[in-house]
C-alpha cells in the first residue's frame, strides 16, 4: 500500500466517525463537471483580430511568455491543463475563438461550422462545451453600447449575433450529447451618471426578447444572462444590473449567471445561490476572485470559494448549478493558472462533500448553536488533503504539488519556443 493509500485509509476512518463515507463523497465529486474558460490561455485575444486591444471593461494584465497564438496551440495548452486536473470537465468558448480559415466572417454570420474543430476536439476528449456571444472588442461596440444602444442598426447587428450564437450552442450540445449553456453578457453602460437609466433597460429587454424568440431545444442548449455591478468605463451605470437580469431570468425562464467578481466587494454570490434558485430553475456560476474590483484573479481556496461549494452541496443543487470559471491572469504561467483555479474549485467541492451536513442541520434545528460552531471549526483541521491526494491518484493525475513540474517542463519544451 502506498503512502497516499495509507493516509487515505486513516482519513477514511476519521471521517467515518462523523458519519461521512469518503468513498461516496469521491463518487459524487467525480460527477460534478467544471467548465474551464478558454480565454485564460490567450488573455482574451481570440482569433478574429488577436492584435486588437481589449475593450468592454475587460483587462488582462501581465506579459508572461508562451501565450497561445492560434487554435492548435490553445487546444494543446488546454489538453495539458486537463491532464493535471482530476475528473471529466467542460470547456467554455467565446465566439471570438471561431476558426474561419482566414476569411473575414462577421459575428452575426457565424455558424457551427466555424467551431467544427472545437466540437471534434471536444468529442475526442470527451468534454462538454459551453458558449458565449462576444459583445466586446469590435467596432460596433466602440460606443460602449451593444444590445442597449440607441442606434437601431447597432442593436440589430448584436441581436443577430446573439441568435447565431444560440444556434451554435444548440449544435454543440447536439453533436456532443451534452447540454451547452450559452451565456449572454454585455458591457453596456456609462462612465458617468446618466440622466435616463430607463431607456437603455427597455432597449435591452426588447433586444433579449428578440434573441430568445427563435426556439432552440433545451436538451441541447440552455440560455443564461449575466449581471454586473460596474466595469472599467461603466463605473456609474451598467444596464444589465443584478436586479434587471434577476427579473428577466425569472420571467423568461432562463438561467441567471452569477459572477463572483460582478458585485460590490463586500457582496458574495454564495449567499445568493439559495435565494435565486427559489425563483429560477437553474443558474450558471462564473467563479472568479475579484480583489477590490472585478479583477478576475486566479481562483484560490478562499472562505468564499468554500462557501460557494457548501451552498451547492448543502442545498442539493448539483443538478441545478452549472459551475464555470472566469479569470485571466497574464502575469503567471497560463496553464498553471487553469490548473490552480480548477483544482481549488474541485477541492472546495470535496471539502463540502466531506461535511456531516445532516448532523449539523440537527444541531441547528435543535438550537444548539454552540455545538454547531464547534463542529464547523473542528472540520477545518480534518485530513481532507489525504482524500484529495487519493482522488487525484485515482484519476491518474499528480497529487499534491507534483503537477507543477509537468507545467514547468511543458513551458521549457513548448511555451518558451513560441
Amino acid at each position: 500500500m502506498s503512502k497516499i493509500e495509507k493516509a487515505y485509509s486513516a482519513a477514511k476512518e476519521i471521517y467515518s466517525q462523523l458519519g461521512v463515507n469518503t468513498d461516496t463523497a469521491i463518487a459524487k465529486l467525480s460527477k460534478i463537471p467544471v467548465s474551464l474558460h478558454c480565454w485564460q490561455g490567450d488573455d482574451v485575444s481570440g482569433f478574429e483580430n488577436p492584435d486588437a486591444g481589449l475593450d468592454g471593461g475587460i483587462m488582462a494584465t501581465g506579459n508572461y511568455p508562451g501565450k497561445a497564438r492560434n487554435a492548435e496551440q490553445l487546444r494543446g495548452d488546454l489538453e495539458k491543463a486537463y491532464s493535471l486536473i482530476p475528473g471529466k470537465h467542460r470547456l467554455n468558448l467565446h465566439a471570438i475563438y471561431a476558426e474561419t480559415g482566414g476569411k473575414k466572417i462577421e459575428r452575426n454570420e457565424l455558424t457551427a461550422k466555424h467551431f467544427a474543430n472545437w466540437i471534434d476536439w471536444a468529442k475526442q476528449n470527451k468534454l462538454g462545451l459551453d458558449f458565449n456571444p462576444s459583445f466586446f472588442s469590435h467596432p460596433k461596440a466602440s460606443s460602449g453600447f451593444t444590445l442597449a444602444s440607441l442606434d437601431k442598426s447597432i442593436r440589430k447587428f448584436w441581436i443577430e449575433h446573439g441568435i447565431a450564437c444560440r444556434k451554435i450552442g444548440e449544435q454543440m450540445g447536439k453533436s456532443l450529447g451534452k447540454t451547452c449553456v450559452t451565456n449572454i453578457w454585455i458591457p453596456d453602460g456609462y462612465k458617468d451618471t446618466p440622466v435616463d437609466r430607463k431607456i437603455h433597460r427597455e432597449l435591452l429587454r426588447n433586444s433579449l426578447d428578440e434573441i430568445l424568440k427563435p426556439k432552440v431545444n433545451k436538451k441541447y442548449n440552455l440560455d443564461a444572462v449575466e449581471c454586473k455591478l460596474f466595469g472599467i468605463g461603466s463605473e456609474s451605470y451598467v444596464v444589465g444590473s443584478h436586479e434587471f437580469y434577476m427579473g428577466y431570468a425569472a420571467k423568461n425562464n432562463t438561467l441567471l449567471c452569477l459572477d463572483a467578481g460582478h458585485f460590490h466587494p463586500t457582496e458574495v454570490i454564495s449567499d445568493k445561490i439559495s435565494s435565486v434558485l427559489e425563483f429560477v430553475d437553474e443558474i450558471l456560476l462564473h467563479v472568479s476572485r475579484g480583489i477590490r474590483w472585478d479583477s478576475d484573479h486566479v481562483v484560490v481556496l478562499t472562505d468564499e470559494l468554500q462557501a460557494i461549494a457548501q451552498e451547492i452541496i448543502r442545498g442539493g443543487f448539483t443538478e441545478r448549478v452549472h459551475i464555470g470559471l472566469d479569470f485571466f491572469d497574464a502575469s503567471i504561467n497560463r496553464i498553471a493558472a487553469w490548473v490552480i483555479g480548477t483544482r481549488c474549485m474541485i477541492k472546495a467541492l470535496l471539502i463540502a462533500l466531506l461535511e456531516p451536513t445532516d448532523s449539523l442541520r440537527k444541531l441547528e434545528k435543535a438550537g444548539d448553536f454552540t455545538s454547531r460552531l464547534a463542529m464547523l471549526e473542528e472540520l477545518k483541521t480534518l485530513p481532507f488533503g489525504a482524500v484529495w491526494d487519493y482522488y487525484c491518484v485515482k484519476n491518474n493525475v499528480p497529487a499534491g504539488g507534483k503537477w507543477l513540474a509537468e507545467v514547468k517542463n511543458y513551458e521549457k519544451d513548448v511555451l518558451s519556443k513560441r
